[in-house]
């Protein structure tokens, strides 16, 4: 199983940016999905994930209120809406995905990079 990510790039402080992310390989049920984000010189962290089956989100605080995680039309795959980027919102970002209830995420992307400019 591979997850793709996709939608990163440069923008300026108070824009938009949205993310994609897919898999590919074998299918598999998820139980949820998720962001995670790492800037350089620090932890990777937790952005917001999906339960799969209810559409309930939890987000971090840093962006609560200004991102958007939602399913995607297909099995497997989502998205993250950015809104009113903020110059510390720049990272890499990946997507991941774990298969029950209190398991890690099992499933991670390469992740694409985000910038936003002040």
């Amino acid at each position: 199983v591979q997850l793709v990510e996709s939608g990163g790039g440069l923008v300026q402080a108070g824009g938009s940016l949205r993310l994609s992310c897919g898999s590919s390989g074998r299918d598999f049920n998820t139980y949820a999905m998720a962001w995670f984000r790492q800037a350089p010189g620090k932890e990777r962290e937790f952005v917001a994930h999906i339960i799969w089956d209810f559409g309930s989100a939890t987000y971090a605080d840093s962006v609560k209120g200004r991102f958007t995680i939602s399913r995607g039309n297909a099995k497997n795959t989502m998205t993250l809406q950015m809104n009113r980027l903020k110059p510390e919102d720049t990272a890499v970002y990946y997507c991941a995905a774990k298969l029950g209830v209190g398991e890690e995420y099992v499933y991670w992307g390469q992740g694409t990079q985000v910038t936003v400019s002040s």
